[in-house]
């Protein structure tokens, strides 16, 4: 019994390095077939490289003597999709927000005008921002429009400024528009940062918000809606845009604009499609805000210039806030 055991386990090990023989002769000769193969495919279709092509953009890891994140991957195919996606649903439903929102505000103001102050001047000024909050909101809005312009610029070049100014001219726009967008970009990240820490305390939620949202801010009625400092609106603005979408768009910018750190090119590739995301949407909120502080709110551009605003305008937008500095309380929320 253990004599034909040993005969059948000897057998078996025959067997495997018998195959293991041919295969290992057959390998030339498969390696040869498929150089043969190829051979012939320059014949009849000279540059069809498809076999080569297709283990390049496998994705596999090949051998390379540079040594760092991806290098031993040739071709990453996922870039064609990260290609559609910015060139296609970002792109196009991003362009018609931006001709959306601005159409909408200007038949706004075509139709209600700026919003007036009832009340006669009294003469009597309020500081209604210090200069440190007015130095931090001009660097934030100066930066925030320098950045959306170059950023505008980068993303719609191609479709909106190469059909009337030539190729030429639009490359020469963006280089120079993405160094000043890569550099002015941490400047931005600072200036939010300071922006958050300036005036997150005065957003606070307060019980009157729920009236302002309930008569939509008098918008359409010209009804007087008390507030704090802020009314919903503003502090909407503050938490979703400057808050909300100014860090996602600083986390996403700082990815791809330090790409020494390690970032693959999927990360890479999705850090842009969210930064493009998050500034669009930012882009689109702001000229609300914009819209509000210049032309559309009688005074609102003067309060931030100067810092001061006459008593009758405090009372007539900020009433609450207007009371809590007359009867000398915080001046917050």
């Amino acid at each position: 019994m253990t004599m034909l055991l040993r005969r059948r386990a000897g057998g078996a090990l025959l067997l495997l390095l018998a195959a293991w023989l041919l295969a290992f002769a057959g390998a030339p000769a498969l390696a040869q077939s498929a150089a043969e193969e190829q051979v012939q495919r320059q014949q009849t279709q000279p540059l069809n490289n498809a076999p080569v092509w297709r283990e390049v953009r496998s994705g596999e890891p090949a051998f390379t003597t540079v040594r760092g994140p991806e290098t031993e991957v040739l071709i990453q195919s996922q870039g064609n999709t990260w290609r559609t996606v910015r060139n296609g649903p970002i792109t196009f439903y991003g362009g018609i927000l931006l001709l959306v929102v601005p159409t909408a505000i200007a038949l706004f103001f075509l139709v209600k005008g700026a919003l007036k102050v009832h009340g006669t001047p009294t003469g009597r000024s309020m500081q209604r921002f210090s200069a440190f909050e007015r130095f931090v909101h001009w660097g934030t809005a100066i930066t925030f429009v320098v950045l959306a312009v170059t950023g505008l610029a980068i993303l719609f070049g191609r479709h909106v400024l190469a059909p009337v100014f030539g190729n030429d001219f639009l490359a020469v726009l963006l280089l120079a528009g993405k160094n000043v967008h890569n550099y002015l970009g941490p400047v931005f990240i600072v200036f939010t940062l300071l922006m958050i820490v300036a005036f997150a305390r005065d957003n606070i939620w307060q019980a009157c918000d729920a009236l302002w949202i309930r008569k939509a801010g008098g918008l359409a009625t010209g009804e007087h809606v008390p507030s704090g400092r802020f009314n919903f609106g503003e502090k909407s603005w503050f938490w979703i845009g400057v808050t909300f979408l100014g860090l996602v768009v600083a986390a996403s910018g700082l990815v791809m604009d330090f790409p020494n750190f390690g970032q693959t090119r999927a990360t890479m590739q999705w850090a842009n499609v969210i930064h493009a995301t998050a500034s669009i949407l930012f882009i689109a909120l702001s000229l609300g805000h914009i819209y509000m502080g210049t032309i559309g709110v009688e005074g609102a551009y003067q309060s931030m210039k100067t810092g001061v605003v006459d008593e009758s305008w405090a009372k007539e937008h900020h009433e609450f806030w207007y009371n809590d500095v007359k009867t000398g309380k915080p001046g917050n929320g």
